[in-house]
């Protein structure tokens, strides 16, 4: 399998680090579809967003190119984890209500991974794609870490977090997008409080 692989070697760091997701982020998804059988979290990593998106469809395939990440992913009833890349899924033509890339899309080859997206979603399916903003402390911090990201490590980045830097204003999407209220990720800190 030919992808970027950033973070299989650290899979169980990154199953601990990364941010979940509010509930209401799945709860407004869930309300676009034309029904709720089937999602497909794309890029799942180790499973957060499918995790959450198994309270409102009856099923989620769940699929990452890392086997890695798919071993450290969050076992659920609901939720069938697969190894396959973006670019193909497994699964069956007009089969899918909701795909989602949770911060992950950027990693994708968008032009394959669109057409598979395509190909599975039912008709008046939904594509759901998002990232995290840039963290936000005070107006004495922000402008520190502003510049470490933008300036000091702007070549140490590689060449997909641009689109994550630009909060995925310049990633190819050839969807009607559709505007949404903003959410908030959530870090285990949080919900450990």
């Amino acid at each position: 399998m030919n992808f970027k692989d950033h973070f299989s070697k650290h899979s169980g760091l990154y199953a601990q680090a990364r941010p979940g997701y509010p509930d209401e982020l799945f709860r407004y998804l869930a309300s676009l579809t034309p029904s709720r059988a089937l999602a497909w979290d794309c890029g799942t990593g180790n499973g957060q967003a499918a995790v959450s998106l198994s309270s409102y469809f009856k099923k989620v395939i769940a699929t990452d190119a890392s086997e890695a990440q798919i071993k450290n992913a969050k076992p659920h009833p609901g939720i069938e984890y697969r190894v396959a890349p973006s670019e193909d899924s497994g699964l069956e033509n007009a089969a899918v209500d909701l795909v989602t890339a949770a911060a992950a899309v950027h990693w994708f080859d968008h032009g394959r991974f669109y057409a598979e997206v395509k190909r599975v979603l039912k008709p008046g399916g939904i594509i759901a794609v998002w990232t995290y903003a840039h963290t936000e402390v005070n107006k004495e911090v922000d402008p520190v870490v502003a510049e470490l990201e933008w300036n000091v490590l702007k070549d140490y980045w590689p060449e997909e977090s641009q689109f994550v830097m630009k909060r995925y204003q310049t990633l190819p999407f050839p969807f009607s997008p559709i505007m949404s209220p903003a959410f908030k990720s959530i870090t285990q800190w949080e919900r450990e409080r």
